[in-house]
Parts: structure tokens; sequence; C-alpha cells
């Protein structure tokens, strides 16, 4: 038990905890666990976590349709290949592959990964030989998996014949995985963006987790603009009819492999494109404990109403005769069940678990050992949420101020990060950045000729006069008044005949689609101004 959640009156210090794992592991077996265990939560829902679960590194999992380029898209992040990789265009991946750091190259199989217990994933075991042949976990030295690790799946098939003949249920195990990972991505291939009936079934089993997900239209150099365009209006709405949220999905558009493009047109919007879900990525390390605060939270939230449901259902049974119609009928009418807990605990409709899955699990369930209501287990939950969860956040933000720079690094992170190549190098307020003269000389001329028609004083012309000019870029003064800023590099109040040529670059670069610079780039300052 945490020493700052005695109710003493002394004051709490989070302190005493090393980390925010350490706080979650303890959190979750001193308050959670016994909530878990007496209404059987792990039957029904999701196995218990084990300490594996809180220590490790963020993941990220890869789902999507066979030949989408899964495979491909973790060989470009990493920029090497991984032991048990197998690419083309057939369905090549037929297991879960699990790709985590290691001191040597080294397939370990699913059977020996889930005994383990350095590894978060032990509760696969209850998924049977059948899945466990189909998992195998890739170890490797690379920084990118110092950092991550990364889940590849088997694509997706089309067809009820090939969903049997896998041997276990793989939208289930899709599910297990998604309660644990960091991160969700979802691969189309701008090809073929027919979304199958088991892709249907495994998005709509990831419901609960849409905050993780992210959609990638993966090989969009294969198409020109205007195909692209029709292509991402389709995926937007096929995903509309199965993610039934009013929040549109991230879709992130490329071609994730180290190939020359086949049509380069969306040049530009491939390399923004790429480097927005590269920083989505690289974020993952910094809030990876607040995920795990977070997946606590959600799940706390749902063995609370569990436990509720499970005490509810055995207060309605009898002690002695009709015990097996009494619970067709409850299951039957279990819908009136949630309304009723709902309405006497203040319970939001969105925290109860699926009606029919309910149905389904509580169909193969002894109701004669259900536990009625326990009022302790539940407040023990309640002020885990209330105060402990709090507490624990203060702590999350000292780690994370402790480790600002803990970002995702080495592979393809690296390659755009600096030099010529790095996403709008040269580009904008870069525009220049290396050639010798001022980029401004090449269009002062112009400048000049405006600047002399504002009856410069001593060389320069006041600010209102050089408002009455800026105005007219129709820039809002908010953006205008920063280009002042920048331009005035002497801040005196005034521009001189170089500061206004620069305001007008700054001007142009900003109409152009641009972001201003917080600060003067070295190359921007007017050669006058250098030096002092």
């Amino acid at each position: 038990m945490f020493r700052w959640a005695n109710n003493d009156g002394k004051k709490k210090d989070p302190e005493l905890f090393q980390t925010v794992s350490d706080g979650l592991k303890r959190l979750y077996r001193t308050k959670l666990f016994p909530l878990e265990d007496t209404y059987r939560f792990h039957d029904f829902h999701s196995p218990a976590l084990e300490d594996a679960d809180f220590d490790n590194k963020p993941m990220v999992l890869l789902v999507g349709q066979y030949s989408t380029g899964k495979t491909t898209f973790i060989r470009h992040l990493m920029e090497q290949d991984f032991p048990g990789m197998r690419i083309g265009p057939e369905p090549t991946t037929d297991s879960f592959i699990a790709v985590m750091h290691g001191d040597q190259e080294s397939l370990i199989p699913g059977n020996a990964l889930v005994v383990d217990p350095k590894k978060p994933f032990r509760k696969l075991n209850a998924f049977g030989n059948a899945f466990l042949n189909r998992f195998v976990c890739a170890q490797m030295p690379n920084p990118v998996l110092d950092s991550i690790s990364i889940i590849d799946t088997p694509g997706i098939l089309s067809g009820e014949k090939q969903r049997i003949s896998r041997g276990y249920d793989f939208a289930a195990v899709l599910e297990w995985f998604a309660e644990r990972v960091d991160r969700i991505i979802l691969l189309f291939d701008a090809h073929k963006l027919d979304i199958s009936d088991e892709f249907s079934e495994v998005i709509r089993a990831l419901k609960n987790h849409e905050d993780k997900m992210r959609v990638v239209l993966n090989k969009a150099d294969q198409i020109g603009t205007q195909q692209l365009m029709r292509v991402y209006g389709a995926l937007m709405w096929s995903l509309g009819k199965i993610v039934n949220t009013p929040e549109v999905i991230r879709v992130y558009i490329g071609s994730f492999w180290a190939q020359p493009l086949l049509v380069a047109d969306n040049r530009k919007l491939f390399e923004a494109e790429e480097q927005d879900l590269f920083r989505d990525i690289q974020g993952l390390p910094r809030n990876a404990a607040l995920r795990k605060l977070n997946d606590l939270i959600k799940r706390a939230r749902l063995a609370k109403v569990h436990a509720y449901i499970i005490s509810a259902l055995k207060k309605e049974m009898p002690n002695v005769f009709g015990k097996e119609n009494k619970k067709k009928e409850l299951i039957a009418n279990l819908g009136e069940i949630y309304a009723r807990i709902e309405k006497e605990q203040q319970i939001s409709p969105g925290d109860f678990p699926k009606l029919s899955k309910m149905q389904e699990v509580l169909a193969g369930q002894d109701f004669t050992k259900f536990q009625g209501l326990k009022p302790k287990l539940v407040e023990a939950v309640e002020d885990m949420l209330a105060n402990d969860i709090a507490k624990l956040m203060t702590l999350v933000r000292q780690e994370e101020a402790a480790m600002p720079s803990q970002v995702v690094q080495g592979g393809a992170f690296d390659g755009t990060m600096n030099g010529p190549f790095g996403h709008g190098y040269g580009e904008g307020a870069g525009e220049g950045i290396d050639e010798l003269e001022w980029i401004v000389a090449k269009d002062k001329p112009t400048y000049d000729e405006i600047f002399y028609t504002l009856s410069p004083v001593n060389g320069k012309v006041s600010g209102a006069m050089a408002k009455k000019e800026m105005v007219k870029s129709k820039l809002p003064n908010n953006v205008l008044g920063k280009i002042w800023k920048l331009a005035d590099v002497d801040k005196d109040g005034f521009l001189d005949d170089e500061e206004f040529a620069l305001a007008n670059h700054l001007i142009k670069v900003k109409l152009e689609g641009h972001e201003l610079p917080a600060d003067l780039p070295d190359h921007l300052v007017p050669p006058s101004k250098r030096g002092q």
C-alpha cells in the first residue's frame, strides 16, 4: 500500500516511489486486482496484469490486409532486416512477430515466450497452441528498438474459410494486444482499398482503443494526385461506416519504404506526412507512463461496472429451485439490469461492456458461484480513481520533466532530422541557408522601389509608414507584428532599406504557406547588421 494513500493526516510524498510503473504495480495489486479476482473479471474481459505489463517499453501494433506493407514498414523504420522477416506480394507473414531489442539476433518461439516473466506475453497462453505456434519474438540490437517494440501481424484475408482455418480467435488476440500497446497503426494499400469482412471485424474489436489508432494509406506514390484524392475520400467513407465515432481518425498518406517514388508529384506531401507520423511514434516513450496510467483508469472503471453487474445477477438468483431458468431470463434481460445499474450508481453508459459479448460469456458461467456486492472492494477502487491516481499524475510529470529528450532514435528517424534532407530544409525561412549571398538581395531592387516611395528620413521609414505597406499583404496583425519584430534587427523602431526588404521577404514566406521562425536565422540577418 502506498504510504501517501494512508489517511493519517500527514503530508503524502510521491517521491517515496521510485517510478510511475512501481506505483501503478502497487495500486493494481492492492486495490484493483482484489475486485477483479472476486468478480471473475479475468474470465469476462482481460487477463490479470503482471509486472512486465507495467515495465515493458512502448509497443506499436501494425494491422492490415495482406501486402499492405506492414513488414516493409518495420524494415523502413529500423533500416535493418529482422529475424523471421518475409516480404512479398502474397500473404507472407503468417505469424505474430514481436520485434524487440536484444543483445544478439535470435528468434524465440511462442511457447517459450509465454513462460518468460520478463516479457509481457505470459497471458497469451490462454489462446492455446494453435496461436502459440504462430507467435514468435524476433530479438536484435537496433537503436530504434532501444525505445519501442513493434508487433507485426499476419495479413488479414477475405472469406470465411481463411478465418476458420486460423485455429484461434484472431480478433480476440488483436484485442488483447490493443489493450497493451501504445499505438495501433492500420495500414491500407492505395491500390486495393477494399476492407474485407475479417478486417471490419478486427477494426470493430479495436473499438475501445480509437485514441491509440492511426491510419496509414501506404503505397500512395503508385497513383497520381487525382486518383489519390479519390482513394483518400473512399478510405474515409469506408472507415466512417466501420468506426462509429464523431472524431475522424488521423490518416497519414505516403510510401513507407526506401525505394524511389514511382509518381513524385506529391513528394512534399509524403515528406510532411512521414514527419508527422515519425513525430507521433517518437513521442511514445515520453508518453508511455501516461498511457499506462490511462489504461489502468479505463480498466478500473470497467472492473467497477463489472462488479455491479455480477453482484446484481447474484442478488436475483434463487437459493434452491429454478436456477437454470432464472439464469436464462437474467441473460435475456441484461439490458434492463444495465439500465438499472446506470441509474442507481450514476454510471455513464459508455463504461458498460458490450451487451452481446457479455451475454455470450455469461451463458457459460455458473451464477451460483458469483459474489454479492462487497462495498469495501468497490470503495478501494473508487478511492484509487479519486485520490491515488491524481497523486500519481504528479510523479508522471516529474518523470517527464526529468527526461524531456526521451524520443525514439536511430533508423529512419535519424535520416530526416538534420542536414539538407531534413523536412523543409532550404524552404520558407530556410531558403538560402547554404548560399554565400544574402537570399533577400535578389528581390531587394523591387523592395527598394517601394521603400523610397515611403519618404524615408535619414535612410529609414517609421513604423506607421511601414505598416501602410505591410497591411497590403492582408495578413492578420499578429502575424505582421511578428514579422516587424524579426525585421527590426537593431530594435530602433525604424526600418532601413535592408530591414524593409527583410520584412517583405518574410511576408512572402508566410504568404507561400510556410511558418515564420521564432528567431531570425543567421542567414537572413542583413549584411550590415552581422557581427553587431
